[in-house]
């Protein structure tokens, strides 16, 4: 398998950076080989979903950042689940954690989003986890759309667990608005569930279409990435993409 390119700013002000999304499921598994599989997969910006959201959450995200070379940026039970973990790369402008309408009987679900520069390059951020419920989903993934847009930024990248397979139209609207990025450049694994029996691909990494799209897909065989951290990490395997991201 080809390596994706390393983090770096371009002479011209462009940045490439690694984005990775995760379901971490509150990290109730082996939070070591979770914080393993983050840091060989050097990300410059990661979408958590499930993040922990009860007693001492903060405290808990934030050893989580700690031992994979990030920092929090924003989220957790504030948005519900979703947040951002980033590098010390990333110079941060703006954070803000969106609660969605909650529909009875369902789980409530948020958006953490932000705005961050890398060299001369400015990026919005958004990181989901949406309804298990098909109409709920389908409006969410409106909403998502609304949300970059409204994000203030040229370019942008969002991601999560969107819990439904590409051929859905909840997944169908969000590729006709932003461009999936594994479609666009498939590197690694597809199936993102499960670790044990990877036979779906519901996790997805989106961008706005100025955004050069170097790879993306599960980091099989990637150095440092082992199978045995992967099942032990959570119950979804990550996606990690390498984007090119134009100077502001």
């Amino acid at each position: 398998m080809a390596s994706l390119p390393n983090s770096r700013t371009e002479p011209d002000g462009s940045a490439v950076i690694r984005v990775l999304g995760y379901n971490i499921r509150s990290m109730r598994d082996d939070t070591t080989a979770l914080a393993r599989v983050i840091t060989a997969c050097a990300p410059d910006l990661v979408l958590v979903q499930e993040a922990p959201r009860f007693f001492r959450w903060r405290k808990k995200l934030a050893r989580l950042a700690a031992a994979s070379g990030q920092v929090v940026l924003t989220g957790g039970a504030t948005a519900a689940g979703p947040a951002i973990l980033c590098s010390l790369r990333a110079t941060v402008e703006r954070t803000e954690d969106v609660l969605l309408p909650l529909t009875p009987g369902l789980h409530r679900r948020g958006f953490a989003t932000a705005v961050v520069r890398f060299g001369g390059a400015r990026l919005g951020v958004l990181s989901c986890h949406l309804s298990l419920q098909q109409d709920e989903r389908y409006e969410q993934a409106g909403m998502l759309l609304d949300r970059v847009a409204g994000l203030g930024a040229e370019h942008a990248v969002a991601g999560g667990d969107l819990n439904e397979r590409p051929g859905g139209r909840s997944f169908r609207r969000l590729a006709e608005g932003l461009r999936d990025c594994r479609a666009t450049a498939p590197w690694g694994g597809e199936y993102t569930s499960t670790p044990t029996d990877p036979h779906q691909r519901i996790d997805a990494i989106f961008a706005t279409k100025g955004i050069e799209v170097l790879g993306c897909g599960v980091p099989l065989g990637h150095p440092g990435v082992t199978e045995a951290d992967l099942r032990a990490a959570t119950d979804h395997l990550p996606v990690l993409a390498a984007l090119r991201i134009p100077a502001a």
